[in-house]
């Protein structure tokens, strides 16, 4: 395991897009895009909101999500940010990850609380955002849905349900909606260290694996279709976030990690850093 960047308030929702890894420096409020030697540059600044989940539009364009604001934010050529999506109408609690297909069609989970503020937690859903900016449920019942994976053909989407400890995948009509809720793997905690294990960032591997975000285990681990575990990193005393293959050939598993999860923990120690393994198995489709 190696550090890519450190310094960082609090890395989140990692995509290897274009060659660089982008990712949320949420509490610093800003898009971060480096390669993976750690040459860094700023790419958006959301100063009024924490940003999170990342994608982009057919034309290249950036989207992002505010989560506070329960807004989907876009990145015009000349650089503002402009709103691209309200899902206030509709969300519960604070929108967080997001997933966005290859016509423009964005699955952001809603969390179902406000997470920085506490208060009793409700069964929330993933929102659908249509490319014109519409909003509509893409699923409903989802127990804190986080992160969000798209299969190479787009036609399943996996998402990680934090409160429910499993990934639940769809499949994905050409229209965008959703159906066939199954469960793709329940996951179970490793050792003592944890009561449950809640899935937080993810993504894909070639053979179907997924690898998951474990921040109560302090842990990243890969889990195959059925809930197998075949491969395990211990990130102890880091608390990881989330995860994403990246590299030339995707065969570097990147991870988002700090100290502890807390707003005005990290604030003030940053302690966020992105760290680097290689994987036998390439990542597919997205993140």
């Amino acid at each position: 395991m190696r550090t890519i960047l450190d310094g960082l308030n609090f890395s989140e929702g990692p995509r290897w897009h274009d060659g660089a890894l982008w990712f949320s420096d949420m509490h610093a409020h800003r898009v971060v895009r480096t390669d993976l030697d750690g040459n860094a540059e700023t790419m958006a600044v959301v100063d009024w909101d924490d940003p999170s989940g990342l994608g982009w539009l057919p034309d290249g364009r950036l989207l992002v999500v505010a989560m506070a604001s329960q807004k989907l934010l876009r990145q015009e050529p000349d650089g503002p940010m402009v709103e691209h999506a309200d899902l206030s109408p509709l969300a519960i609690g604070d929108i967080n990850d997001m997933i966005v297909r290859s016509d423009g069609t964005a699955y952001i989970g809603d969390m179902g609380q406000r997470i920085h503020a506490g208060g009793e937690r409700r069964t929330a859903q993933t929102l659908r955002v249509a490319p014109d900016g519409s909003v509509s449920v893409g699923a409903d019942g989802m127990e804190a849905p986080n992160g969000h994976i798209l299969t190479p053909d787009e036609e399943t989407l996996i998402v990680a349900e934090s409160a429910a400890f499993r990934l639940t995948a769809f499949d994905v009509a050409p229209d965008g909606t959703l159906s066939n809720r199954r469960v793709y793997a329940e996951l179970v905690p490793e050792s003592d260290r944890a009561p449950v294990a809640p899935p937080d960032g993810i993504c894909l591997d070639a053979e179907g694996a997924v690898w998951v975000a474990d921040p109560l285990g302090l842990r990243v681990f890969r889990v195959l279709p059925g809930g197998e575990v075949t491969d395990s990193y211990d990130m102890a005393p880091k608390v990881p976030v989330a995860c994403v293959l990246g590299g030339d050939d995707r065969g570097t598993l990147l991870i988002c990690a700090a100290d502890d999860w807390k707003r005005e923990v990290v604030t003030a120690a940053k302690t966020g850093a992105i760290y680097a393994t290689e994987a036998a198995v390439p990542g597919v489709g997205k993140p």
